[in-house]
């Protein structure tokens, strides 16, 4: 594994960190919603893209805010 170069990281996580976040409310989760279908749109199904493990980590950040704040339907038997 390459050694982490802080400054790099930095400069690098300062252009994104206002598009990629955790999302706290429902405006942020909502942008990240938009996001996602962006780069679905993109991306497709192509595993090799530059950003499709962007898109996963924004389905992982858009899947722990739904888990935490979005009731599950119950269903209806």
């Amino acid at each position: 594994m390459q050694s982490l170069n802080l400054d790099q990281t930095i400069a690098a996580w300062s252009s994104i960190a206002e598009t990629v976040f955790v999302p706290h409310t429902e405006k942020e989760y909502e942008h990240l919603v938009e996001l996602l279908n962006s780069l679905i749109d993109q991306v497709g199904e192509d595993e090799t893209h530059p950003l499709a493990s962007m898109m996963d980590v924004i389905g992982v950040l858009i899947e722990n805010y739904e888990t935490e704040h979005i009731p599950e339907l119950e269903e209806v038997t």
